[in-house]
Protein backbone atom coordinates (compact mmCIF):
# COMPACT_ATOMS: atom_id res chain seq x y z
CA UNK A 1 0.00 0.00 0.00
CA UNK A 2 1.25 3.47 -0.87
CA UNK A 3 1.97 5.41 2.36
CA UNK A 4 0.44 8.80 3.10
CA UNK A 5 2.69 11.83 2.64
CA UNK A 6 2.30 14.82 4.96
CA UNK A 7 2.23 18.04 2.93
CA UNK A 8 1.56 20.50 5.73
CA UNK A 9 0.53 21.09 9.32
CA UNK A 10 -1.14 24.02 11.05
CA UNK A 11 -2.24 24.62 14.63
CA UNK A 12 -5.87 25.75 14.79
CA UNK A 13 -6.88 28.56 17.20
CA UNK A 14 -8.30 26.04 19.67
CA UNK A 15 -5.01 24.11 19.76
CA UNK A 16 -5.95 21.22 17.49
CA UNK A 17 -3.52 20.40 14.68
CA UNK A 18 -4.74 20.22 11.09
CA UNK A 19 -2.66 17.97 8.86
CA UNK A 20 -2.79 17.83 5.06
CA UNK A 21 -2.09 14.37 3.63
CA UNK A 22 -1.54 13.16 0.07
CA UNK A 23 -1.42 9.68 -1.41
CA UNK A 24 -1.51 8.74 -5.08
CA UNK A 25 -3.59 11.76 -6.15
CA UNK A 26 -5.86 11.71 -3.10
CA UNK A 27 -5.86 14.49 -0.50
CA UNK A 28 -7.16 14.48 3.06
CA UNK A 29 -7.28 17.01 5.89
CA UNK A 30 -7.43 15.55 9.37
CA UNK A 31 -7.43 16.87 12.91
CA UNK A 32 -6.35 14.70 15.81
CA UNK A 33 -6.17 11.79 13.38
CA UNK A 34 -9.86 12.22 12.46
CA UNK A 35 -10.65 12.95 8.84
CA UNK A 36 -12.49 16.21 8.23
CA UNK A 37 -12.56 16.06 4.44
CA UNK A 38 -11.21 14.04 1.56
CA UNK A 39 -10.94 14.48 -2.18
CA UNK A 40 -12.54 11.03 -2.50
CA UNK A 41 -15.95 12.34 -1.44
CA UNK A 42 -17.26 15.81 -2.17
CA UNK A 43 -20.59 15.30 -3.92
CA UNK A 44 -22.66 16.24 -0.87
CA UNK A 45 -20.75 19.49 -0.36
CA UNK A 46 -21.32 20.38 -4.00
CA UNK A 47 -25.04 19.64 -3.72
CA UNK A 48 -25.23 21.87 -0.62
CA UNK A 49 -23.89 24.80 -2.66
CA UNK A 50 -25.97 24.12 -5.76
CA UNK A 51 -29.22 23.94 -3.80
CA UNK A 52 -28.46 27.01 -1.67
CA UNK A 53 -27.43 29.18 -4.61
CA UNK A 54 -30.10 28.08 -7.09
CA UNK A 55 -32.05 31.03 -8.40
CA UNK A 56 -29.80 33.74 -7.01
CA UNK A 57 -29.16 36.56 -9.45
CA UNK A 58 -26.77 39.46 -10.00
CA UNK A 59 -25.96 41.35 -6.83
CA UNK A 60 -26.46 38.31 -4.59
CA UNK A 61 -24.12 37.91 -1.63
CA UNK A 62 -23.17 34.45 -0.37
CA UNK A 63 -21.19 33.57 2.76
CA UNK A 64 -19.43 30.22 3.04
CA UNK A 65 -18.14 29.09 6.41
CA UNK A 66 -15.15 26.82 5.84
CA UNK A 67 -12.97 26.56 2.72
CA UNK A 68 -12.02 22.89 3.05
CA UNK A 69 -10.72 21.49 -0.23
CA UNK A 70 -12.52 24.15 -2.26
CA UNK A 71 -15.35 21.99 -3.63
CA UNK A 72 -18.19 23.87 -1.90
CA UNK A 73 -16.83 27.17 -3.16
CA UNK A 74 -16.44 25.87 -6.71
CA UNK A 75 -20.00 24.55 -6.82
CA UNK A 76 -21.35 27.86 -5.51
CA UNK A 77 -19.43 29.81 -8.16
CA UNK A 78 -20.68 27.50 -10.89
CA UNK A 79 -24.28 28.05 -9.73
CA UNK A 80 -24.01 31.85 -9.52
CA UNK A 81 -24.04 34.44 -12.32
CA UNK A 82 -21.61 37.30 -12.83
CA UNK A 83 -22.07 40.23 -10.51
CA UNK A 84 -22.32 38.16 -7.34
CA UNK A 85 -20.01 38.13 -4.32
CA UNK A 86 -18.91 35.02 -2.42
CA UNK A 87 -17.16 35.55 0.89
CA UNK A 88 -15.32 32.55 2.35
CA UNK A 89 -14.64 32.69 6.08
CA UNK A 90 -11.65 30.46 6.90
CA UNK A 91 -10.05 30.75 10.32
CA UNK A 92 -6.95 28.61 9.58
CA UNK A 93 -4.51 30.49 7.29
CA UNK A 94 -2.80 27.31 6.12
CA UNK A 95 -6.05 26.02 4.61
CA UNK A 96 -6.10 29.08 2.34
CA UNK A 97 -2.41 28.60 1.52
CA UNK A 98 -2.97 24.93 0.67
CA UNK A 99 -5.89 25.88 -1.59
CA UNK A 100 -3.63 28.28 -3.46
CA UNK A 101 -0.92 25.61 -3.66
CA UNK A 102 -1.16 21.80 -3.74
CA UNK A 103 -4.98 21.74 -3.57
CA UNK A 104 -5.64 24.47 -6.12
CA UNK A 105 -6.34 22.24 -9.11
CA UNK A 106 -8.74 19.91 -7.27
CA UNK A 107 -11.74 22.23 -7.65
CA UNK A 108 -10.50 24.29 -10.58
CA UNK A 109 -8.72 27.07 -8.64
CA UNK A 110 -11.84 28.72 -7.19
CA UNK A 111 -9.86 31.25 -5.14
CA UNK A 112 -8.75 32.87 -8.40
CA UNK A 113 -12.33 33.80 -9.31
CA UNK A 114 -12.75 37.61 -9.03
CA UNK A 115 -16.10 37.13 -7.26
CA UNK A 116 -14.37 35.55 -4.25
CA UNK A 117 -13.29 37.36 -1.09
CA UNK A 118 -11.44 35.47 1.64
CA UNK A 119 -12.28 36.53 5.20
CA UNK A 120 -9.56 35.19 7.55
CA UNK A 121 -11.85 34.91 10.55
CA UNK A 122 -14.21 32.47 12.20
CA UNK A 123 -17.54 32.43 10.37
CA UNK A 124 -19.36 32.98 13.65
CA UNK A 125 -17.51 36.27 14.14
CA UNK A 126 -18.34 37.32 10.57
CA UNK A 127 -22.03 36.59 11.18
CA UNK A 128 -22.13 38.46 14.47
CA UNK A 129 -20.96 41.67 12.84
CA UNK A 130 -23.21 41.28 9.81
CA UNK A 131 -26.47 43.05 9.31
CA UNK A 132 -29.11 41.44 7.07
CA UNK A 133 -26.76 41.31 4.07
CA UNK A 134 -26.55 37.70 2.91
CA UNK A 135 -28.81 35.90 0.43
CA UNK A 136 -27.32 32.53 1.35
CA UNK A 137 -25.16 31.33 4.24
CA UNK A 138 -23.46 27.95 3.80
CA UNK A 139 -21.98 26.27 6.85
CA UNK A 140 -19.58 23.55 5.75
CA UNK A 141 -17.88 23.62 9.14
CA UNK A 142 -16.50 20.63 11.03
CA UNK A 143 -18.56 17.45 10.56
CA UNK A 144 -21.92 19.08 11.23
CA UNK A 145 -24.08 20.03 14.23
CA UNK A 146 -23.52 16.78 16.13
CA UNK A 147 -20.20 15.33 14.90
CA UNK A 148 -17.88 18.07 16.11
CA UNK A 149 -14.09 17.89 16.24
CA UNK A 150 -13.79 21.46 17.58
CA UNK A 151 -15.99 22.35 20.55
CA UNK A 152 -16.05 26.04 19.65
CA UNK A 153 -18.06 25.18 16.54
CA UNK A 154 -20.99 24.11 18.70
CA UNK A 155 -21.96 27.78 19.09
CA UNK A 156 -22.78 27.97 15.37
CA UNK A 157 -25.46 25.31 15.65
CA UNK A 158 -27.10 26.24 18.95
CA UNK A 159 -30.13 28.49 19.47
CA UNK A 160 -28.02 31.64 19.73
CA UNK A 161 -25.96 30.79 16.65
CA UNK A 162 -29.06 30.16 14.56
CA UNK A 163 -30.58 33.44 15.72
CA UNK A 164 -27.38 35.24 14.66
CA UNK A 165 -27.54 33.55 11.25
CA UNK A 166 -31.22 34.42 10.81
CA UNK A 167 -30.55 38.08 11.50
CA UNK A 168 -27.69 38.08 8.99
CA UNK A 169 -29.93 36.90 6.14
CA UNK A 170 -31.99 39.06 3.83
CA UNK A 171 -35.68 38.30 3.40
CA UNK A 172 -36.04 35.08 1.42
CA UNK A 173 -32.50 34.03 2.31
CA UNK A 174 -31.36 30.51 3.07
CA UNK A 175 -29.13 28.95 5.70
CA UNK A 176 -27.60 25.71 4.36
CA UNK A 177 -25.79 23.34 6.72
CA UNK A 178 -23.72 20.25 5.84
CA UNK A 179 -23.77 17.32 8.25
CA UNK A 180 -22.13 13.91 8.28
CA UNK A 181 -25.28 12.42 9.82
CA UNK A 182 -29.01 13.06 10.40
CA UNK A 183 -29.96 15.24 13.37
CA UNK A 184 -33.67 15.59 14.19
CA UNK A 185 -32.84 17.85 17.13
CA UNK A 186 -31.06 20.32 14.88
CA UNK A 187 -33.94 20.29 12.40
CA UNK A 188 -36.33 21.20 15.23
CA UNK A 189 -33.91 23.92 16.34
CA UNK A 190 -34.02 25.44 12.85
CA UNK A 191 -37.81 25.64 13.02
CA UNK A 192 -37.69 27.13 16.50
CA UNK A 193 -35.35 29.84 15.17
CA UNK A 194 -37.94 30.92 12.61
CA UNK A 195 -36.78 29.02 9.54
CA UNK A 196 -38.81 26.85 7.20
CA UNK A 197 -36.67 23.76 7.66
CA UNK A 198 -35.88 20.90 5.32
CA UNK A 199 -33.44 17.99 5.55
CA UNK A 200 -32.16 16.02 2.56
CA UNK A 201 -30.14 12.82 2.48
CA UNK A 202 -27.56 12.82 -0.33
CA UNK A 203 -24.69 10.46 -1.23
CA UNK A 204 -21.21 11.59 -0.26
CA UNK A 205 -19.84 10.96 -3.75
CA UNK A 206 -22.79 12.30 -5.70
CA UNK A 207 -23.72 10.07 -8.63
CA UNK A 208 -20.91 7.70 -7.60
CA UNK A 209 -22.79 6.84 -4.40
CA UNK A 210 -21.00 6.34 -1.10
CA UNK A 211 -22.28 6.87 2.45
CA UNK A 212 -25.19 9.22 2.97
CA UNK A 213 -24.75 12.75 4.32
CA UNK A 214 -27.44 15.16 5.47
CA UNK A 215 -28.07 18.67 4.16
CA UNK A 216 -30.19 21.05 6.21
CA UNK A 217 -31.86 24.08 4.66
CA UNK A 218 -33.50 26.84 6.67
CA UNK A 219 -35.34 29.39 4.54
CA UNK A 220 -36.80 32.74 5.49
CA UNK A 221 -40.02 34.03 3.95
CA UNK A 222 -39.88 36.75 1.33
CA UNK A 223 -40.55 40.27 2.59
CA UNK A 224 -44.20 41.21 2.54
CA UNK A 225 -45.10 43.68 -0.20
CA UNK A 226 -47.32 46.69 0.39
CA UNK A 227 -50.16 47.16 -2.08
CA UNK A 228 -51.11 50.71 -2.99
Amino acid sequence: MIPWEILGKERAPDGGELVLYHRNGEYSIRVGGRELMSSRAHGSEEELARAACAGLGRGARVLIGGLGLGYTLRAALDALPAGTTVVVAEIVPAVVTWNRGPLAALAGRPLEDPRVVVEPHDVGAVLRRSGPRWDAILLDVDNGPAALTRKANQALYGDTGLEVARRALRAGGVLAVWSASPDKTFEKRLKKAGFVAEAREVPARGSAGGPMHTLFFGRLPQAATTRS
